[in-house]
């Protein structure tokens, strides 16, 4: 079974290609189930997500996609939502009929760290901080209970700034309550695309979510044509060398572990 559950649209401003491209895309490179997970509408950062105006539009067309093209492939409805601490995420979102919910962390206190724009705030802070900072905010989130699945749950290092300290260290308390609160970690294609270029997560992590027995699942986080089951096979070698040998898939919030 091929899955790639975390895929964007035209609606989040920041990508290109329409959906029923993506399909056939995925049809075409031999994707079993395939997720639309657009980044969900809030109040924060409005010009790179879904607004909140276009939210029966993407869900009614995802469901369009699905109905056409059942025979060929298993299309699912999904969210990416961002979770900040201090900013309200929308219940309706929440709540809504879809199969998963992504999880992700994009913003320390307003500051967009995996944004070119912003990138210089690494080199005037205390990098192992800003790690502490970031994993901690992934415990809070996990904690939350609203989520599936984690999204590329070290996007933290995407333009190479390191910790000094144990990544390990840093990462198992978030790491602990990710088991705890029985959500999916995906692995995420879209690192070898960025100045890491490394899978979401990396090496040390990966070992930690193996020892802990959380269930993993595969994205490409697409958000061109292009992009779609991005180095797939690459990426399931990957987890497969530390022992994986399910992913995860999802249906109306219901999870299933299904063989590579």
């Amino acid at each position: 079974m091929r899955v790639d559950l975390h895929n964007h649209t035209t609606l989040c401003n920041h990508a290109t290609g329409t959906m029923e491209e993506y399909v056939k895309k995925a049809i075409e490179v031999g994707i079993d189930e395939f997720g639309f997970s657009e980044h969900a509408p809030m109040d924060f950062d409005k010009k790179y997500r879904l607004d909140i105006s276009q939210k029966d539009y993407y869900e009614n067309e995802v469901k369009r996609l699905k109905e056409e093209y059942k025979n060929q492939i298993k299309i699912l409805l999904a969210y990416e939502v961002d979770f900040m601490q201090d900013v309200k995420m929308l219940d309706v979102i929440l709540n809504a009929k879809v199969d998963y919910l992504i999880g992700s962390v994009h913003f320390l206190d307003g500051w967009g760290f995996d944004n070119p724009e912003f990138i210089g705030k690494y080199e005037n802070s205390d990098i192992d901080k800003i790690w502490q900072d970031y994993f901690d905010t992934v415990q809070i989130m996990a904690k939350s209970n609203y989520f599936d699945i984690v999204g590329h749950i070290d996007l933290i290092k995407i333009f190479k700034f390191l910790p000094k300290k144990d990544i390990k260290l840093i990462a198992q308390d978030a790491l602990k309550e990710i088991k705890k609160s029985d959500m999916v970690i995906e692995i995420n294609a879209a690192g070898l695309r960025k100045p890491i270029n490394e899978v979401y997560p990396s090496k040390d992590i990966l070992e930690l979510i193996a020892e802990l027995d959380i269930p993993i699942t595969l994205s490409s986080d697409a958000h061109s044509i292009e992009q779609i089951g991005f180095k797939y096979d690459e990426v399931v070698d990957y987890v497969k060398s530390f022992g994986f040998t399910k992913v995860a898939t999802f249906d109306n919030r219901n999870r299933k572990l299904v063989n590579f």
